[in-house]
Formats: C-alpha cells, sequence, structure tokens
C-alpha cells in the first residue's frame, strides 16, 4: 500500500478537501428520492384536498362535528332521563348499570383525591356519614358537577356531561356509611342519608 495520499481532486463529483477530508457528491438511492418526491406531492395534494378546496372537511373539523353530535346526544339522554331529583338519584344508586358506570368514573376521575376505597387523601372521606358540601344527593351531584374551587374541588360538570355526573353520584351515594379503614377523620356535620 502506497503512503501517498490519494489525490481526488481529478475524480468526477469532488467538491471540495478541507482537513483532509475529502467531501463528494455522491448521487442519492432511488428509493431515498422516490420518498422525498412522493412526500412533497402528497402535502401539496392534502393541502390542496383539505385546506385550499375543502373538499371534505379536515381532521380537525370532522372531530370538532364528531363532539358536536356527541354533545347533542348526550343533552337528548338528558332530556329522556328527566329531571334530576334526589329520589331520582337513590334510585339510580340500586342501579347496576348507573353503578358500574359511576365505579368506573369514579376510578378514573375521583380516587386521585378521594382514593380507590372513598376514604379521602387530599379530598375529604366519602365513606362516613359527615359532609363538608352537603350530603343530600342533590348536593353531592351539584358539587361534582359544579366544583368547590376555593377547596380545590374541580367542576367535573363540562368534562363528564350530566348522565356522567348522575352516575358517580349514585355511586358516592353507595360509598356512605361504609366507614373504610384508614379513612381521614370525619369532617363537616353528619347528613343523615336519603333513603
Amino acid at each position: 500500500m502506497s503512503d501517498a495520499p490519494h489525490d481526488k481532486s481529478h475524480d468526477k463529483g469532488q467538491v471540495h478537501v478541507y482537513d483532509d477530508i475529502v467531501e463528494e457528491d455522491n448521487r442519492l438511492p432511488n428509493w431515498w428520492l422516490y420518498t422525498l418526491f412522493g412526500t412533497i406531492v402528497f402535502a401539496v395534494v392534502y393541502w390542496l384536498y383539505y385546506q385550499a378546496y375543502a373538499v371534505d372537511p379536515g381532521p380537525v373539523a370532522a372531530y370538532q362535528a364528531e363532539r358536536r353530535a356527541e354533545r347533542k346526544a348526550e343533552e337528548a339522554r338528558v332530556l329522556a332521563a328527566g329531571e334530576i331529583t334526589e329520589e331520582g338519584l337513590v334510585e339510580l344508586s340500586k342501579t347496576p348499570a348507573a353503578l358500574a358506570e359511576g365505579k368506573k368514573v369514579y376510578a378514573e376521575v375521583c380516587a386521585a383525591c378521594h382514593r380507590t376505597d372513598g376514604g379521602g387523601q387530599v379530598g375529604p372521606n366519602l365513606t362516613d356519614s359527615a359532609w363538608i358540601h352537603g350530603g343530600k344527593p342533590l348536593e353531592i351531584a351539584r358539587t361534582i358537577r359544579d366544583g368547590v374551587p376555593a377547596k380545590g374541588m374541580l367542576a367535573w360538570g363540562p368534562q363528564l356531561g350530566e348522565l356522567k355526573v348522575r352516575a358517580v353520584t349514585a355511586y358516592v351515594l353507595t360509598l356512605r356509611d361504609t366507614n373504610v379503614a384508614g379513612g381521614k377523620p370525619p369532617q363537616g356535620p353528619a347528613v343523615e342519608p336519603a333513603k
């Protein structure tokens, strides 16, 4: 092997040499070029189809239309369910389907503050007979729906919808007076359960 450096100045495609590093202008592979140009064509067609000429609604508009339809369906179901009453919430707390939905919602949004068993963590204990913001079914539903911002309780009504608020209220009613072990001490006045 020769110790003499290779002089590529005469080679085709050489761009320059700097600090003994030879930079050459190599041709890119065809598959790479096809991918690049295909992506550019796709982007132009996508933009023309969804943005410039609005042939179909774009993904964001389709999502918004779907959410509007869900809200209208929710409103129709709430109207069909009728006015919220204490007796209706107590009856709902005896319905297995509503309790299953309420337990699922409770586990997703309430358990972080009230523990999975309702014993209270950041939020109050839901398994005793003492209630800070009212322990009647309608008061519990109002607390879930509107929250108590001064105490750090979020308003869950806008996110959950009325039917899920009712379902989680029904589930919370089943937790009352179960007095789980290790729960927070009672806070607020004692409230007799609705029957």
